[in-house]
């Protein structure tokens, strides 16, 4: 297992180097988005739009962030991690953006194992009741989009430098730390 400090955006070669079990900090931009924010992805995308920024390269953490009013800008107060599987039927499309990274807790499904695989990405675990910690590394909020759908639903641009720790627990080679946790229950169940 080895420690990485990785600056957004990232390359292909950058995730390929990450294997289950390795730590990383982040540097850089990180998106934030859940059920809504994947949705008005997708809806812009069919509706032949153009999307609010770059996915290329970048980190989405499936996040619900409390922000404070700053003047016309925003000030961090909390950010953690909400359960990703939610966000399993966007797994495709996060791929094809060109997304290298997903933040969150509690993993995703075999859908997103293959498209890891696929598009070169990792899943990389949050710890549950770091939001405090993780809100000291954002150095600034850079802008929000659909602030409409509620604080916790838009897409934010946060700018980081060495946020997390976060530990890699699906990666771009096919492995699952929660792939092999179900296995390994379903064979003690099979004992009984």
């Amino acid at each position: 297992m080895a420690n990485y400090e990785l600056t957004v955006p990232l390359r292909d070669q950058d995730v390929e180097q990450l294997q289950v079990g390795d730590t990383v900090y982040l540097t850089g931009a990180v998106f934030t988005s859940r059920d809504m924010g994947h949705l008005e992805v997708k809806k812009t995308l069919q509706a032949g739009g153009h999307l609010p920024v770059d996915f290329a390269g970048s980190v989405v953490f499936h996040a619900g962030p409390v922000l404070r009013k700053n003047g016309e800008g925003w000030d961090m107060v909390v950010v953690g991690p909400t359960t990703s599987f939610r966000m399993e039927p966007y797994a495709e499309m996060v791929g094809q953006l060109g997304v290298k990274a997903i933040i969150g807790k509690g993993g995703m499904r075999e859908g997103s194992v293959k498209a890891y695989q696929k598009y070169k990405q990792v899943y990389l675990q949050a710890a549950p009741g770091c939001a405090v910690k993780l809100a000291a590394a954002v150095k600034s909020v850079d802008g929000g989009y659909w602030l409409e759908k509620g604080m916790p639903e838009a897409l934010w641009i946060l700018n980081v430098e060495k946020f997390g720790p976060f530990a890699v627990t699906m990666d771009s080679h096919g492995r699952s730390v929660y792939q092999d946790i179900k296995d390994e229950a379903l064979k003690i169940m099979q004992t009984f």
